[in-house]
């Protein structure tokens, strides 16, 4: 696009009649009751031009804006009074055609721009969705998950809330190291060969010392020490020991 066609398109110049040069070409097509065609621009050609000599006021980089689609103006009339069509290189788009697709474009645009106005000095500030909603790809699978198992879920979270502090009550972080739930672990199952992860963490405060605790169980399962067995989607985690070991056995652990 060239630097004059990007001047035209700002439409930045202000005036008491017209803001910019296709809204001066379109006001004449309309007045005489015309069609956008490469023929009503020729047509309207005389009186754009005596209109944009009206236009004394602006400076020389407001009116070369009008200037531009006057030169496409007088060169869409000059080749409609030509006794033949002139002959265009291949691909070569016909000026006319161009301009009137161009005001075509911009009247579509004035009329919306005139409705939301219309809308917004009413109030009116919603709009409808044209476009059908978005479909959303499922990102979460619940399986075999009933309602039942969610009540039961929520029954058990809501039983733990009664154990909270006060609002009042002022709490420090807790500290959980993984160390320490290796420790939990290993106590609780050198007397049980089994149990299930939900045991493991009955007695957690925190969300983190739960998430803790689970890290610790990935530790032993990543050493052989235990054996974890999960049936289905959500269903209860099942840790098994492997061998045996005592409640004081230490562990060289790489992350505490």
């Amino acid at each position: 696009m060239s630097h004059a066609n990007k001047q035209a398109e700002k439409y930045t110049i202000s005036t008491p009649v017209f803001e910019g040069p296709l809204d001066l070409l379109l006001n004449l097509i309309e007045s005489a009751e015309l069609d956008i065609t490469s023929v009503s621009l020729a047509l309207v050609t005389d009186q754009y031009l005596e209109r944009i000599r009206a236009l004394q006021d602006m400076d020389a980089e407001e009116i070369s804006a009008f200037l531009v689609i006057a030169a496409k103006l007088i060169q869409i009339k000059s080749e409609a009074l030509l006794p033949r069509p002139p002959v265009r290189e291949v691909g070569e788009e016909d000026p006319g055609e161009a301009l009137a697709r161009q005001l075509r474009f911009y009247k579509k645009f004035k009329e919306i721009a005139g409705w939301l106005k219309e809308r917004d000095a009413q109030n009116l500030r919603t709009y409808l969705r044209m476009a059908a909603p978005p479909k959303v790809e499922s990102r979460f699978e619940m399986g075999d998950v009933t309602l039942a198992d969610l009540i039961k879920a929520a029954q058990y979270i809501f039983s733990r809330e009664a154990e909270k502090a006060e609002l009042g009550t002022v709490i420090r972080a807790p500290k959980v190291t993984i160390r320490e739930k290796v420790l939990h672990i290993t106590k609780f199952l050198s007397s049980e060969e089994r149990t299930t992860f939900q045991e493991m963490v009955a007695s957690a405060k925190s969300r983190i010392e739960i998430a803790v605790t689970f890290l610790a169980l990935l530790e032993l399962v990543k050493r052989y020490r235990v054996n974890v067995q999960q049936d289905g989607l959500f269903s209860e985690i099942q840790v098994e020991r492997m061998g045996e070991f005592t409640e004081d056995e230490d562990f060289d652990l790489e992350f505490e």
